[in-house]
């Protein structure tokens, strides 16, 4: 497949896309493809697992709200002696 797009950030995400589905298949020992032909997987399974990324992403951006709220409070008032 000849990726077309000039556009940098694009190229970049298609490339961990790769990067993702081969340790995916490293780790499963198939694809995605092949656990719905195979029938390993089925519409729910796949729709539980959008769900349990969500919740995962949904931990993700609160602890880097925190981190930011951290770093904007320590930048305006001076770190605390155990952040040092």
């Amino acid at each position: 497949m000849k990726i077309k797009t000039k556009d940098k950030i694009v190229r970049q995400v298609i490339k961990k896309i790769d990067k993702r589905s081969l340790i995916g298949q490293k780790k499963y020992g198939q694809t995605m493809h092949d656990e719905i032909v195979t029938g390993k997987k089925d519409l729910k399974d796949f729709l539980i697992d959008v769900q349990e990324e969500i919740m995962d992403a949904l931990l993700y951006i609160e602890s880097a709200k925190e981190i930011l709220d951290d770093e904007i409070i320590y930048s305006s008032h001076g770190y605390p002696e155990n952040k040092l």
